[in-house]
């Protein structure tokens, strides 16, 4: 089973680095293959909890090296809730890399367990009569301290359903469970990483990007 790794996560900002450079990014360093995938950017600030900045991904199969790429920058810089990352917040990122596995129907809408599924949730709007769908990763249930039922009605909203929720209505939802391998990485982490492995900091214009400052500016 492939599984998400640290080549991985320094790919992705090895990419959106590279979009501010105007470069081509370097090689990836893990194997391709095809998989479900996700990027999620989050960014922390003086030592307060790291909020979401851009999440997108494929709920299909699909070559993850070209996965990463497009994702990483598609999450970064298009996803409809937030503003596009600027250079200047690369000091503040955290990158989540995301492989998902383990596709299974559930049985109903409490047949799931939070922290380990991953959910995929499809149902037809009463209102407009209209199908709606909308997932959440593994991670998110736990990160917000949501039980199932919670989890579930603010699943539902984010599909885009508006109305009442009642039971007879969850009771109808079709529900998908999966779970995945994630790796999460800071950009100290990822500075750490180029320097030792390519013998230099990464740089926009030429410059050194640390702690949030160009050096010499």
């Amino acid at each position: 089973m492939v599984v998400a790794t640290e080549e991985m996560a320094v790919y992705c900002f090895d990419t959106l680095v590279s979009h501010f450079t105007g470069d081509q990014p370097p090689a990836p360093a893990f194997e391709d293959g095809n998989h479900p995938l996700f990027v999620t950017w989050k960014k922390a600030t003086n030592g307060s909890e790291s909020r979401l900045r851009g999440c997108i991904g494929t709920l299909e199969p699909r070559q993850i090296v070209s996965g990463f790429k497009d994702y990483a920058l598609t999450s970064a810089l298009r996803d409809r809730r937030f503003p596009p990352i600027q250079s200047k917040e690369l000091p503040s990122l955290e990158c989540t890399v995301s492989i998902l596995t383990d596709y299974e129907p559930a049985e109903d809408y409490l047949d799931w367990e939070v922290g380990k599924h991953g959910l995929i949730i499809e149902f037809t709007d009463p209102d407009y009569n209209i199908r709606r769908s909308a997932t959440y990763l593994p991670e998110v249930a736990s990160h917000e301290g949501w039980g199932h039922i919670e989890t579930i009605d603010t699943l539902m909203k984010k599909a885009g359903y508006h109305g009442s929720i009642t039971e007879s209505l969850r009771k109808k939802i079709r529900v998908t469970r999966y779970q995945s391998t994630l790796y999460t990485m800071h950009y100290g982490e990822y500075v750490a990483y180029v320097k030792k492995n390519r013998g230099a900091a990464p740089a926009i214009n030429g410059v050194p990007l640390v702690n949030g400052f160009k050096l010499g500016h």
